[in-house]
């Protein structure tokens, strides 16, 4: 009886281990978009890339949502999701700074980034189209761009002209400092592309720039509400968004991307 307990207790735990073995294996490889459908995919909440992602969902995938791209990222390293799909610069610097993850050739959907206001709020709008196209223009923008993306970056940073006049007030920019280099943390500062081009807009326009940090899928309503006078933070032009706020003209295009383990 005793070794028939011995027996059992081998058996149960080389059963075990063969369970284990197999959870571990059941793991899908996502190797290109094709083989998202069934996998489980992390996403930044209220992200392009979620709302592509729940696409998937009717095919059988499972869409893990988290506040910060970088905590989807981290549930990848730990295994508990397939794949993570976020914007392509974020992703290469997810992939910089950490070992073992790639991002796949193919891109997952081509996108736009614009800058959002209340609807109705024509005269702002018209206002900062008229900033971004000089900006464009004289070649701001593309400075400010290649000062965080390419062979290039630090050497062309954004200065305020010495003789803006700011009497027009403040106009406040609500983002989420988690999206470099767009919006990210330097020390007690928000930093990056979007910072730079929404302070070159003030500076056209003599206002001060004043940013509230936030979780990316509140500023929309701190745009509807009032709270925030525009939002700029990697944000995509997709129909959905179009139904609460308005667009301005784009500044730049962008991606969204697979992130998987190698």
């Amino acid at each position: 009886m005793k070794n028939m307990k011995k027996f059992t207790a081998l058996t149960l735990g080389a059963v075990m281990a063969v369970s284990m073995a197999a959870g571990v294996s059941a793991a899908q490889t996502v190797a290109s978009k094709d083989d998202l459908a069934g996998a489980t995919i992390g996403v930044q909440l209220g992200t392009t890339g979620d709302l592509e992602a729940s696409e998937y969902e009717k095919d059988g995938s499972t869409v893990e949502r988290y506040s910060k791209g970088s905590e989807a990222v981290q549930a990848l390293k730990a295994g508990q999701v397939d794949c993570v799909i976020i914007d392509s610069q974020p992703a290469q610097k997810f992939v910089e700074n950490a070992e073992g993850l790639k991002i796949l050739d193919d891109p997952f959907v081509e996108e736009e980034y614009a800058i959002c206001l209340k609807k109705g709020n024509d005269e702002l709008l018209e206002k900062i189209n008229g900033a971004l196209k000089e900006l464009k223009e004289d070649g701001t923008v593309d400075s400010i761009m290649a000062n965080y993306i390419g062979d290039a970056i630090g050497e062309t940073p954004y200065e305020s002209p010495e003789d803006v006049d700011r009497s027009n007030g403040t106009l406040v920019m609500a983002t989420n400092a988690e999206f470099e280099p767009y919006e990210y943390h330097e020390g007690d500062d928000i930093v990056g592309i979007d910072v730079d081009i929404a302070q070159a807009i003030c500076d056209k326009l003599g206002y001060e720039l004043k940013i509230e940090d936030m979780e990316f899928d509140a500023i929309l309503a701190a745009v509807q509400s009032g709270k925030a006078d525009f939002g700029a933070a990697g944000m995509t032009v997709t129909e959905d968004r179009l139904e609460s706020v308005d667009f301005t003209e784009t500044y730049a295009n962008a991606s969204q991307v697979i992130i998987v383990n190698e």
